[in-house]
């Protein structure tokens, strides 16, 4: 039998990425999803992940072999963050187990599982040690990374297939719909700052303007997902995943700019949220979209400003360490400052920016 793929959160960046590398490499590909993304290739699969009857019904028919996760829901609290979205990945895997189809399981979590969630998230008395490396032990508050962790370890103790987990940084890449999208909120900020001759503002930080950061570019967290699910050295481990080279904001912030032909504005000595600065932008962006016959004209439906803000607001400079993949033998490298220009171009390309 061939690998059987099915990727839960098919629509969002990281899922996306990863079924198209899939399909390419000759997968048999299935997307989950509330409302699946047509991809070229991809055999949609439309289900609720915190109803199980709506799970085994959607999935009677299919049996994968590698189980791909890279989806999660916001919530109003960290307790609420643990109970959803550790229902399911629980409601997921036991609707899979009676099949005994499945040989792997990658989770995608993030860097939050060094620094603490969004109600602590890099506040003082939880800042880490960087560059951030996967020996470091968990936080001691709570945290629905772990608890998404767990949800794995305990399925495949149960059922016998192997894992691995997969820490991005902030994830570049194409999607509409998604909670977390600091490339396209920056494109779409920029294009709003062309339009109205306002300037393109650093939102952030001293230490995140001046300081070393990095991304994870979507293709090489698929690139990983699918190194680590299919050479047997990797199973059982977790590995975080980020481009392999590192930026300061206080140079890519200016290059950004040029690429949009718009006037820079840099750290000022005053953070400037962006969910404040685009906060009625949302009238702007319908203008905008009207005007250049764009594909989407709700702002909020390519925007995550709440997300961008959290990246670049933080008190202290975020690296993280490639070593453990490398002795692995993952070596695949992405230059930071082309994935947002293959970004910008992915983005002209669906006409979701002028």
């Amino acid at each position: 039998m061939g690998n059987i793929a099915l990727v839960v959160g098919a629509s969002g960046i990281a899922g996306s990425n990863l079924a198209k590398q899939l399909i390419a490499q000759g997968w048999e590909t299935y997307g989950l999803a509330r409302n699946p993304a047509p991809i070229e290739g991809l055999n949609p699969v439309a289900a609720d992940l915190l109803n199980i009857a709506s799970l085994q019904s959607a999935l009677a028919a299919v049996s994968p072999t590698h189980v791909y996760i890279t989806t999660w829901m916001r919530n109003d609290t960290e307790a609420e963050n643990i109970r959803v979205n550790s229902l399911m990945i629980r409601n997921l895997l036991n609707a899979l187990s009676p099949k005994r189809s499945v040989q792997h399981v990658a989770l995608v979590t993030g860097l939050k599982h060094y620094l603490g969630p969004f109600e602590a998230y890099a506040q003082e008395g939880f800042l880490p040690e960087t560059p951030l490396r996967e020996e470091h032990p968990r936080l001691t508050i709570e945290n629905f990374y772990y608890a998404q962790e767990d949800e794995v370890y305990a399925a495949a103790e149960r059922d016998g297939f192997s894992w691995s987990i997969h820490r991005p940084h902030t994830v570049i890449g194409q999607a509409v719909g998604n909670a977390m999208n600091l490339g396209t909120t920056l494109a779409v900020y920029a294009t709003i700052c062309k339009e109205t001759g306002r300037p393109f503002i650093f939102p952030g930080s001293a230490a995140q303007w001046n300081g070393l950061s990095d991304v994870t570019d979507a293709r090489i967290l698929a690139a990983q997902l699918m190194w680590a699910s299919t050479n047997d050295a990797a199973s059982n481990q977790a590995f975080n995943i980020v481009n392999g080279d590192v930026f300061r904001w206080s140079r890519l912030w200016n290059r950004l700019a040029r690429y949009f032909a718009i006037e820079p504005q840099g750290f000022d000595g005053t953070i400037h949220p962006l969910e404040q600065t685009m906060a009625n932008d949302s009238d702007i962006w319908k203008n905008i979209a009207q005007k250049y016959n764009l594909e989407e004209a709700e702002l909020s439906r390519l925007a995550s400003p709440w997300h961008t803000d959290l990246d670049l607001g933080r008190p202290i400079e975020v690296m993280t360490d490639m070593s453990k993949s490398r002795k692995f033998g993952f070596t695949v490298y992405q230059d930071t400052e082309d994935s947002f220009y293959d970004l910008f171009a992915q983005l002209k390309e669906a006409r979701l920016i002028p």
